[in-house]
Parts: structure tokens; C-alpha cells; sequence
């Protein structure tokens, strides 16, 4: 007999399968040029990006401006196109899903965005704005709808007065909380956080992080985090993927990342964080140069231009992600750098 080959399908039906599992996910866009405006090049934002999540966890994912980690979170909900690679979620692949199964995708995932106010209609009461989602689905009654709405409100920590205003007349951080109650609506299993806390001000970072962990908890969510400040994505993450320029660099336990950082750029990220004790000193590792074009990345290792420790094999030869610890690292010579 011929033996069959089990797909991500099948697998999902183990108890201990992961939620979501991204498998080699590129993302390009075309770069134009000349009178008529032809495709003369490609940016790179995505380049072979893999990792699995399972329900209930938060996977931060952290990395400078530019390196591609919002437009994995947009890919992963097909509001942007992916140009290859495979996202499953709960046995189905997310990338070949035709509009009808994307419809009902949309139940399982959203996703809260960086500016609150872009992403609420400024014309709609919050009231209406809520009520979208299930209009959308046909889900509850108008009646019913209404108290669905004044719920999410209390949930999020607003009044539900709050349903007749306008989205101008809130702060950042209630329309933020807004954004949340939208988000959850629909009670999704994964909820992706893009920047979700990066235009907010400290103090007001807090109570919304603390706002999402209260909900993961009550409602089981998976979260993916994405953040470029480590030290918040420590909080609230269980697992920590570091990016750069379009690549997954490592992987670990948010306190392995902390701890003992193994690839470099993980490293010069790290020291960068900020010491709370005026009195402790901390030798920063200052990246020298610019981040190189995603147009033409550097061949090998895509760090090497900037790293300190860049030998010539790194030029030549591209370092796979391979185990370390309770994690995997894409370093030539990591087992010589970990301090």
C-alpha cells in the first residue's frame, strides 16, 4: 500500500495541533519605473517567514520600522495579498481561501490597528460601529444587537452611554478600547495587535495592555503582538519572533530572549532597553549603517552588513533557523556569541 502523506488538515484534528501555523509566508510588492510605469523590481517585505501559534498564547513579534512584521499580521488576515507560503488555521489554509470562507475567517480572527482613529469610521456613532459586525455576519436582532453593544462597552472599561458619541470625542486610549470592543465582538479566537499600544502615551499603554491580558484570559485568545518596544513585548508575550528586514532571525520564550539573546540583532535590541535603576550601567551595542534596501537585500546572512561579528561565510552562505535552547536562531555563530 502507498503511504499518504498527512496534511496540515489532518493534523489539526490532534489534540495538541497549534492554532495557527505559517509555513515560508513572502509578501512582495512590485517596484514601477519609466513612462510606463513597469514592474522593474521587487521589495522584499516578507521573505520565508514560518511559525505556529497555539490558542490561549500571545506570540510578540518585535523588530525595527521597515521589517515587515505589520505586513505579516495583514497577510496572515488576506487584507494583504500573500505572494507565497501557506498560513493554516485550524486545519484550513488561509492563503487559498475563496471570498465566502474568508467571510467566515473573519469570525475566528481580527485585528486591532496602530491608530484607533484611522481604523473608526468618523461618520458612524460607536454605537453603529459595533453593531457592524454582526450586521455584517446577520447575527442577533436590532434589539439584541443593542445589548450586545452596551456589553462590549462595560467590557472594555466605557460607559455604554458611550454608543451614542462619535469617535472624535474620546482620547486616544478610549478609542483604542473602542478598537478592542469591535475586535472581540464577534468572541474570535485570534486576535492580532498591530502596534495596538505604540500611539499611546505610557500611562495609558499600560491599561490597555493590561486590558488585553484580562481578555485573553476570560475569553481564551491567542494574540499576536506586534510591538518594536521589547520591554512591553516581554510583558505580555509567552513566546517572542525577532525580524529583520523581511526574515525571522530567532525565536524563544520572552524570558529566554531577555536573558540570553543568541542572535546579534536580538542583542543590539535588547541592550538598547532602557534600565529602570539610574544607578546601573548597561554597555549599549550601537548598530553602525543603515538598514539595507528590501529592493536588493544583502546575499547570505542579511545582517551581515551591520554586524560586528560578520565573518566571510556570512556573506556568502544564508544561516537557516535552526534549534537553540527552547527556541531557533538564524546565526552562523551563535554558540560563540551568547553571553
Amino acid at each position: 500500500m502507498k503511504a499518504t502523506m498527512q496534511t496540515p488538515a489532518d493534523e489539526a484534528l490532534a489534540t495538541d495541533s497549534p492554532l495557527l501555523e505559517v509555513r515560508n509566508l513572502r509578501k512582495y510588492f512590485p517596484v514601477r519605473g519609466g513612462v510606463f510605469l513597469r514592474t522593474v523590481g521587487q521589495v522584499h517585505a516578507v521573505e520565508d517567514v514560518s511559525f505556529h501559534l497555539n490558542a490561549g498564547e500571545t506570540l510578540g513579534l518585535v523588530g525595527e520600522s521597515g521589517c515587515g512584521k505589520s505586513t505579516v499580521g495583514k497577510t496572515l488576515l488576506r487584507l494583504l495579498e500573500p505572494t507565497a507560503g501557506e498560513a493554516w488555521f485550524e486545519g484550513r489554509d488561509i492563503a487559498k481561501m475563496n471570498r465566502a470562507e474568508l467571510r467566515r475567517l473573519r469570525r475566528d480572527i481580527q485585528i486591532v490597528f496602530q491608530d484607533p482613529f484611522e481604523s473608526l469610521n468618523a461618520r458612524h456613532t460607536v454605537g453603529k460601529i459595533l453593531e457592524e459586525p454582526f450586521v455584517i455576519h446577520r447575527l442577533c436582532s436590532p434589539s439584541e444587537r443593542r445589548e450586545r453593544v452596551a456589553e462590549l462597552l462595560t467590557k472594555v472599561g466605557l460607559d455604554p452611554n458611550a454608543a451614542q458619541r462619535f469617535p472624535h470625542e474620546f482620547s486616544g486610549g478610549q478609542r483604542q478600547r473602542i478598537g478592542i470592543a469591535r475586535a472581540i465582538a464577534l468572541q474570535p479566537k485570534l486576535i492580532v495587535c498591530d502596534e495596538a499600544v505604540s500611539a499611546l502615551d505610557v500611562s495609558i499603554q499600560s491599561q490597555i495592555i493590561n486590558l488585553l491580558l484580562d481578555l485573553q484570559r476570560e475569553m481564551r485568545l491567542a494574540l499576536i503582538f506586534i510591538a518594536h518596544d521589547l520591554a512591553v513585548v516581554k510583558h505580555v508575550s509567552d513566546r517572542i519572533a525577532v525580524m529583520y528586514l523581511g526574515e525571522i532571525v530567532e525565536t524563544a520564550s520572552a524570558r529566554a530572549i531577555h536573558e540570553t539573546p543568541r542572535h546579534p540583532y536580538t542583542q543590539a535590541l535588547i541592550s538598547a532597553i532602557p534600565v529602570p535603576d539610574p544607578t546601573a550601567s548597561r554597555d549599549a551595542i550601537v548598530l553602525e549603517g543603515d538598514v539595507p534596501s528590501p529592493v536588493h537585500p544583502p546575499s547570505g546572512c542579511r545582517f551581515h552588513t551591520r554586524c560586528r561579528y560578520a565573518r566571510d561565510d556570512c556573506q556568502m552562505s544564508k544561516p537557516e533557523l535552526s534549534a537553540a535552547g527552547d527556541g531557533a536562531v538564524a546565526c552562523h555563530h551563535w554558540r560563540t556569541l551568547v553571553r
